[in-house]
């Protein structure tokens, strides 16, 4: 019994993380996890620690994407090489395999960047109007808040089931 007590005081010990309540959470100054946004001038593509929660910032996060995807029944393996740019995209992609498909996905610092980009792209190709990008198949564009995804695969129902993952929109502070 002593021993259950002591791991529940651990657990909220370790759950409270210095005792700063949601406010800290929500600005991104919890000590020790990612924060992302244009007031902490780092990428919103910033990556929690391991083990520490994702930030919950109404933004899109490599992490809340890695988790969506997992929610949704896919097993992201993010490539670990740098990746090439794309032609009309402001951002360097996060490339995933997930199974034989591929998924670069571009995190822009906010819905604006994301807007002034994809004002001067054909959709359908994934390349700025009048030009194309390397891909391998024809690629299948979504997009959702400050989040761009292009997701190579002749699979109809994975290709339906990641947009349905990525347009529900990113987890809300």
């Amino acid at each position: 019994m002593t021993i259950l007590r002591f791991l529940c005081l651990g657990l909220v010990i370790a759950g409270c993380g210095g005792g700063g309540g949601d406010d800290e959470s929500a600005s991104g100054s919890v000590p020790g996890s990612a924060r992302t946004g244009a007031a902490t001038g780092e990428s919103p593509a910033a990556v929690a620690e391991p083990g520490a929660p994702c930030p919950r910032t109404g933004r899109w996060a490599a992490c809340s994407l890695e988790k969506r995807l997992e929610e949704s029944g896919f097993v992201p393996r993010k490539e670990p090489e740098a990746q090439p740019s794309r032609k009309g995209f402001g951002v360097p992609p996060s490339v995933y395999a997930l199974g034989p498909a591929r998924l670069e996905v571009f995190i822009y610092p906010d819905e604006a960047a994301l807007r002034r980009d994809v004002a001067g792209m054909d959709t359908a190709l994934a390349a700025p109007r009048g030009q194309t990008n390397d891909w391998e198949i024809p690629p299948r564009f979504v997009r959702s808040g400050n989040l761009a995804a292009v997701f190579l695969t002749r699979n109809e129902q994975q290709a339906e089931r990641l947009t349905l993952a990525i347009t529900a929109g990113p987890p809300q502070p």
